[in-house]
């Protein structure tokens, strides 16, 4: 069964993300799935600390994309729009190497006021590196307008 309200395509999320802190970062939707959404994110000079690690705060950075993406296609955005509540994120082991990781939102509870967002970051070879749990609230539209 399919959480979305309007599915995306890839094409549409990475355009969407041109001129941000996706591009910046060089995040990159690559899988949608009836339950999910799934991004890279390279670790490189961009997205490394000084001692040449992945920067846990690029691991938020993508799971708080991801999540957020994910949240925004469930609602009548019509009406409705998304904003971030909170975010944790337990930094399980460390990236030293390696092209890129990948982030994977599924949602752990879909409301009409709040949702909740459990994303798994891992690294190339399917180890778990990040796991994060994102809320988003969903507002009237006409809040910001």
């Amino acid at each position: 069964m399919t959480i979305w309200n309007q599915k995306p395509t890839l094409e549409v999320l990475n355009q969407l993300g041109l001129g941000t802190m996706n591009e910046h970062l060089g995040i990159e939707f690559i899988e949608i799935g009836e339950d999910f959404v799934r991004a890279r994110m390279p670790v490189n000079e961009r997205t490394r600390q000084p001692d040449h690690i992945l920067h846990g705060g690029a691991s938020v950075a993508l799971a708080e994309t991801v999540g957020s993406v994910a949240a925004f296609w469930c609602i009548d955005t019509s009406k409705k729009m998304t904003v971030g509540l909170d975010i944790n994120a337990n930094h399980l082991r460390a990236v030293k190497s390696g092209r890129f990781v990948v982030g994977t939102a599924r949602p752990l509870h879909i409301g009409a006021s709040t949702h909740v967002w459990e994303i798994r970051i891992e690294n190339e070879q399917g180890q778990l590196v990040c796991i994060s749990r994102l809320t988003m609230a969903v507002i009237d539209k006409r809040v910001f307008t």
